[in-house]
Order: structure tokens, then sequence, then C-alpha cells
């Protein structure tokens, strides 16, 4: 990682001071899929690596008032990298990335690094540590295992299907398999309860 994109990652590091199932580790873990997708797909590391690491800098924000993060996350990315001098060529691709990123968004990825991104984001919502995710995510909002079991039943089970790279669909089919086995088993486990 160069001497840059160390920087915006102590940045980011120091706005995502909180824990939680979008805490750093999260921004972290998506960097490293970007890099290892990046790679695979030849993509702009000088657009791809700023972008993982700012697309969730807004989620306090949203936490706050309410604001969809990756509309602000987008303005700050933008702003921060024009503050640092960072290429002004790369900043509107960044923002783009940052801006489609997410499940809900209605914006599509256009560029190869905002389809990685968005591939990214997904695939750290599935397998072992999306599970995990969603059941942190579950307690973040005092919900219980049946709340954690619904979201996986309505959201997560779809992302296989959305990835956009031929990485990320290799990457997402291991995880997805993980992920309708815990699934199996949570319910074999449940429906004994009774």
């Amino acid at each position: 990682m160069t001497e840059r994109f160390i920087t915006i990652r102590e940045y980011v590091k120091q706005v995502l001071c909180e824990g939680g199932s979008h805490g750093f580790d999260h921004t972290l873990r998506v960097t490293r899929l970007c890099q290892i997708i990046g790679m695979e797909e030849r993509a702009d590391m000088n657009i791809l690596i700023p972008a993982a690491l700012f697309h969730d800098i807004a989620r306090p924000v949203e936490k706050k008032i309410g604001i969809p993060h990756e509309e602000e996350g987008a303005k700050i990315a933008g702003e921060y990298l024009r503050l640092n001098h960072y290429p002004e060529v790369n900043i509107p691709h960044i923002m783009h990335a940052i801006q489609t990123h997410r499940f809900r968004s209605d914006l599509a990825p256009k560029t190869l690094e905002a389809k990685i991104l968005s591939d990214a984001d997904k695939l750290d919502a599935i397998g072992a540590v999306g599970i995990a995710r969603t059941f942190i995510s579950a307690g973040e909002r005092n919900g219980d295992i049946t709340d954690a079991m619904n979201h996986i039943d309505e959201k997560l089970v779809k992302l296989k299907d959305m990835m956009y790279t031929k990485t990320g669909q290799e990457i997402a089919r291991m995880r997805h398999e993980y992920l309708l086995s815990f699934v199996r088993t949570i319910r074999e486990e449940m429906d004994n309860e009774d």
C-alpha cells in the first residue's frame, strides 16, 4: 500500500472509530477484497483503493441524521482528496464508485472500479464473516436470531447473483455455499428446540 493510501486509511480509521457491523474492520476487509479482485480484473488501483477506504466513511452521519452514507461519503471523499492534492482526474471516478456501492442504491456502477467495490462490499456480507456481521447488526438494532435470519433470507442469499466481475462471481459461489450450509444447520437446530 502506498504512502498516500496509508494516510487515507489512517484518516478513515479515526472517523470510523466505533466497532460494529460496519466498523473499520469491515472497511479493511472490503479494501483487501478490492485489491484481490482489482489485481485479477486489472483495475486502476488509484481509483479503487481510495474508493474502498472511503466507501463507508459516512456511516456515522447516516446513523445520526439519516443522510444516505453513499451520497455523503462521496462528498467527504471528494473534499478530502481535493484538499490533499489527489489527482483530480481520479476523483470523479472514486466518488462514483462510492455512490454506487450500496446494495440498495438506485444508481448502477458504470466503471470497472465501481463494479469491483460493489462486489467486494457484497462479498463481505456473505460467507462466515457476513453471517457474523448479520448477527452483530441484528444485535445493534435490538433484534434476535429471527431478525438475523430474516435479513439472510431477504438480502444475503440474493447477493451471489449480483456480482459484476468474474472474480467476484467465483468468490461469491464459495461463500454462498457456506451461507446455505449455515442456514440449513441453524434451521435444523431451531426446529429441534420445539
